[in-house]
């Protein structure tokens, strides 16, 4: 999680938000891979004294719990979430890591998954199936000159 792993500016923009939304739209109950504790990998979110970003000893707002009320989401609720006591840390942030909330996940929607795989497998042997044709009518045109 440290730069996301990448050192271009832009592609550790977008993993930074592809992984926020990963948290958002699938599991949106999980915060970190384990643990909330492995923002701390990150150098925006980490608790050390060597940088003043203002998302220090916080978590992204994917991990917090909304109120249902709310019409807008708040972004800045993960803020110094983790200078409290751990103990009030489920109080406002989700505790459980999201790697647990996949194991969790997966097995009631094998057949969700199984028939997304498949569908992605069968468009790209069409692809395949696709490309073939062309390259066979293209090779048939050059013949023909």
């Amino acid at each position: 999680m440290y730069y996301y792993r990448y050192e271009n500016t832009e592609v550790s923009c977008c993993y930074k938000y592809l992984m926020f939304s990963y948290n958002i739209v699938f599991w949106n109950q999980c915060c970190g891979a384990q643990y909330p504790d492995d923002w701390d990998l990150n150098v925006y979110f980490s608790c050390n004294g060597t940088h003043r970003s203002r998302e220090k000893c916080g978590v992204p707002f994917s991990c917090c719990i909304n109120d249902p009320a709310d019409l807008v989401v708040n972004t800045q609720c993960g803020y110094d979430v983790r200078n409290k006591p751990k103990r009030e840390w489920s109080k406002h942030i989700f505790t459980k890591g999201c790697i647990t909330a996949l194991e969790d996940w997966l097995p009631g929607n094998l057949y969700t998954v199984a028939v997304v795989f498949i569908v992605i497998s069968l468009l790209q042997m069409v692809g395949i199936y696709l490309a073939r044709t062309l390259i066979s009518d293209i090779e048939k045109a050059k013949f023909s000159y």
